[in-house]
């Protein structure tokens, strides 16, 4: 079970059937070791009464955004700032469209844009309306923002059908809280990252780049602050909100990827490069937009400096790990770029595939280090980011106990 002594929950409950379940697991949360305090939406009010949860937690039950009992009206601001986790169970399929476009008309929706804690949601809804693309688009949406999506189960549905579409039964919430609460494994330590493409300018108009949207370093970037580190992230032209707890620094090309890395370097205790930097770039990017002319172009190109390289080079490089992108014999590209380049750790994916790698949601990777490895996934990027983070403050704890010794 999770270790949720003294932590501070907020369940969050909405409309639905399964509100009945969430008294009992806010008491699993309780015999946890956890405070708990509950906030109801008013459909979640038709279902199970607030003085139920008011008397199993044996704190107050908020339901009202404007409040005037709780701190001058600004109760969710209150709220919003003590908890250390948010934890929606069930989230009816209405909760998690109004979480998705922003929405913010009642405590709930309200609190969850005011916290910076993360979010957890458990989904419970008929089989059809969990199955729907609005939904799935709206959880999609959520995934993407790093909010946790607990299920949901398969079985018997109260409406007397049968899938998908229960909210996962109080224990297994329980012990899926560990994943998202932070862990203080790189308290006090500086990881700078770099994430998403770079652009190399052909002309005012073109440019050579690639199909990178930065969504992994983006959620290693958020799991290193879950972790307790100070986070730059150094991120190439992509759509992606920065992190809760994060420093963002956005380049284009590599050029400037490579200052803007060199230039914190000597700080930092971990660099992870997950950005897909172009190897080449235009030798003299025309000034003016080229016209279209002659039957054939030929473009100089020349190589661009190498991130992951200098950085190892470094007289005392910190903990450095890369990530090689695949089309065929992964793992032995992998392993010679590790060798050739003195790094500490590889992560290693396929790219071009359908439903992994650039452009998706999930990925897998395969992760080595000097005598060692481990596979990752298929996963979505946002839990595939928890687990290689974990991994490398492990090894660096690793490395920085052999050097203390």
């Amino acid at each position: 079970m999770a270790d949720l002594d003294g932590k501070r929950i907020l369940l969050g409950v909405t409309g639905g059937i399964a509100a009945y379940k969430s008294a009992d697991l806010m008491r699993r949360l309780r015999d946890a070791g956890a405070e708990v305090r509950v906030v109801m939406t008013a459909g979640a009010q038709e279902f199970v009464r607030p003085l139920t949860f008011q008397a199993v937690s044996g704190n107050p039950v908020h339901t009202s955004l404007l409040d005037p009992d709780a701190e001058a009206a600004m109760g969710h601001i209150e709220l919003a700032r003590w908890a250390d986790v948010v934890l929606i169970a069930p989230a009816s399929a209405d909760v998690l469209a109004r979480l998705a476009h922003g929405l913010a008309d009642d405590l709930l929706s309200t609190l969850c844009l005011a916290t910076d804690a993360p979010v957890a949601v458990a989904p419970a809804m008929n089989r059809l309306m969990w199955a729907h693309p609005a939904t799935q688009a709206n959880v999609r949406t959520l995934t993407e923002r790093q909010v946790a999506i607990f299920g949901p189960g398969a079985g018997d549905q109260a409406c007397g059908e049968t899938g998908d579409g229960r909210m996962l039964e109080p224990l297994d919430l329980v012990a899926a809280l560990g994943g998202v609460l932070p862990r203080p494994l790189l308290a006090g330590r500086y990881v700078l990252l770099t994430a998403g493409p770079t652009r190399e300018a052909i002309d005012p108009v073109r440019y050579i780049s690639n199909r990178s949207s930065g969504r992994m370093g983006f959620a290693l970037a958020a799991a290193a602050a879950r972790c307790g580190a100070r986070v730059t992230l150094v991120a190439g032209p992509v759509n992606q909100p920065t992190p809760a707890g994060v420093e963002r620094v956005d380049v284009e090309s590599a050029e400037a990827m490579h200052q803007a890395v060199m230039q914190r370097v000597a700080e930092c205790d971990i660099f992870v490069a997950c950005a897909a930097v172009a190897d080449y770039r235009a030798a003299t990017p025309a000034e003016a937009k080229i016209k279209k002319q002659a039957d054939t172009m030929d473009i100089a190109l020349v190589r661009n400096p190498d991130i992951l390289a200098d950085v190892a080079a470094r007289p005392q490089p910190p903990f450095t790990v890369g990530f090689a992108a695949e089309t065929h014999d992964m793992q032995e590209h992998a392993e010679d770029k590790r060798r050739r380049k003195g790094l500490d750790m590889i992560a290693a994916n396929w790219v071009g595939r359908p439903g992994s790698g650039f452009e998706a949601e999930d990925n897998a990777l395969e992760v080595t280090w000097e005598g060692g490895g481990l596979s990752l996934g298929p996963e979505p990027k946002t839990r595939l980011a928890v687990g290689l983070m974990e991994c490398i403050a492990e090894r660096f704890a690793g490395r920085d106990d052999k050097e203390r010794a």
